[in-house]
C-alpha cells in the first residue's frame, strides 16, 4: 500500500502545521517555514524515557504521509496547541499491504 488512504485522511485527519527544526543558534532554536500537512492525530498519555534518561509524558502521536519532513525538535501546531517533536519514525511497508507513514511523537 502506498500510504495512508486518502479517504481516511479526509474523513478523520486534521491539519497539522509543521515548523521543521533547522538547528540551534546563539539566539536559540531556528525553524524552517511553516508547512500544513493532513495527518491522523491520536491523543493519549503514557510515560517514556528519553535518550538523556529523563521521563516524558507523551500526549499525542501523529501519523502523516511518509515523505513529510519533520525532524526531532520541530515545532508542531494542532488546533492552536503547540508542541515539540520528541521522535519521528518512518514506517515504510514497501510492497506489503500496510500503509507507509511517518509516526511522530510529541512531548
Amino acid at each position: 500500500m502506498a500510504g495512508i488512504p486518502p479517504i481516511l485522511l479526509a474523513g478523520m485527519g486534521q491539519d497539522v502545521t509543521i515548523e521543521p527544526f533547522l538547528g540551534a543558534s546563539g539566539r536559540g532554536p531556528t525553524y524552517g517555514p511553516a508547512v500544513v500537512v493532513r495527518g491522523l492525530v491520536e491523543r493519549k498519555r503514557k510515560r517514556t524515557r528519553g535518550t538523556d534518561g529523563t521521563d516524558t509524558s507523551i500526549e499525542t502521536i501523529l501519523r502523516m504521509p511518509l515523505d513529510t519532513v519533520c525532524p526531532v525538535d520541530s515545532r508542531i501546531t494542532i488546533a492552536g496547541e503547540t508542541a515539540t517533536v520528541a521522535a519521528a519514525v518512518p514506517f515504510d511497508g514497501g510492497s506489503l499491504p500496510v500503509p507507509s507513514h511517518l509516526e511522530v511523537v510529541l512531548s
